[in-house]
């Protein structure tokens, strides 16, 4: 299908920026943040129409991110493509993940939640959440009821929550109860910077309450692996200065404080023994196109929309 015709608004997003302990605290008050993203609608068509909220991972907003905002615009609906980087003073948080927690960009899709769903040309309840690795944390877990009643909008609820090569090695506090919207999850099978292990377990915890959740498996699939800028030959990049959390196993403890378990001490991505540097990402045509259409056909059948 065609991409298309869309008109793009650079609307801003006024947040904070919490620790990863306040925010599982459930603290409000932090430094106040001036963000931006891009919102697309499409021009042809009528009625309130769905949207995405798209979250980028810890390289930024990649031209690998553009292109999903302008291919989801084919199915007919909205998306917001969210910088939550550049008004934080970052560039990339690949090689000291420490300077913004995962969970802060949870906050910024709430808040950008909140302002597609008083727009009165989008469908406050046809609104889903996208992320990708250090994103992805943001739209998975947005589906837990503990951090939706901490800092959603009261206004509404992400429909929808997708995940493409997320970072599950962290078990939080009630991460079993959700909202009950659908979660999908997309993850490489040779990913050694993101394992697509603590996914597995993750999803088999929330099968086990009945929770609408999927996790599809790519074979021999690095990280980013929907990348079209790394070498299309397939061929793994080396990203030597890049942290990796994949030997460290963790849990959400008492007072918000996230332990490495298999320890008992306190984590801290600074210091922790567990934290590596050198994992790869490479780029798979195969898999690539087939997360493409798993996405597209099921935010079509999630928001009632034709093929046409």
């Amino acid at each position: 299908m065609a991409l298309a015709e869309v008109r793009p608004e650079i609307h801003p997003v006024e947040t904070v920026t919490l620790t990863g302990r306040q925010f599982l605290l459930g603290e409000k008050t932090g430094k106040p943040t001036a963000l931006a993203g891009v919102l697309r609608v499409p021009v042809s068509g009528t009625g309130r129409r769905p949207a995405i909220v798209l979250l980028h991972g810890s390289a930024g907003v990649a031209e690998s991110t553009e292109r999903w905002a302008r291919e989801l615009t084919s199915i007919g609906a909205a998306t917001f493509l969210l910088d939550c980087f550049s008004g934080r003073g970052i560039t990339s948080s690949a090689a000291d993940q420490s300077q913004l927690d995962a969970l802060a960009m949870m906050v910024d899709a709430y808040r950008v939640l909140g302002i597609l769903a008083r727009d009165p040309r989008l469908d406050p309840e046809r609104i889903a959440a996208m992320g990708f690795s250090k994103g992805a944390v943001a739209a998975v877990y947005s589906s837990s009821q503990r951090f939706r009643k901490a800092y959603g909008p009261s206004n509404a609820e992400f429909a929808a929550h997708i995940g493409l090569y997320t970072p599950c090695y962290i078990t939080y506090r009630d991460d079993e109860c959700v909202t009950g919207k659908p979660i999908r999850l997309f993850h490489g099978t040779a990913d050694d910077y993101v394992p697509v292990g603590p996914c597995r377990a993750y999803v088999e915890r929330l099968r086990k309450r009945e929770v609408d959740i999927s996790l599809t498996e790519y074979p021999g699939a690095h990280h980013t692996y929907d990348n079209f800028r790394l070498p299309n030959d397939g061929t793994p990049v080396h990203r030597e200065l890049a942290q990796t959390l994949r030997d460290c196993q963790l849990a959400e403890g008492d007072d918000g404080v996230i332990y490495n378990v298999k320890t008992g001490r306190p984590f801290d991505i600074r210091t922790d023994t567990c934290v590596e540097r050198g994992p790869h990402v490479g780029y798979d045509a195969v898999a690539a196109a087939a997360t493409l259409e798993a996405v597209k056909a099921f935010l079509r059948a999630t928001f009632r929309l034709s093929e046409g």
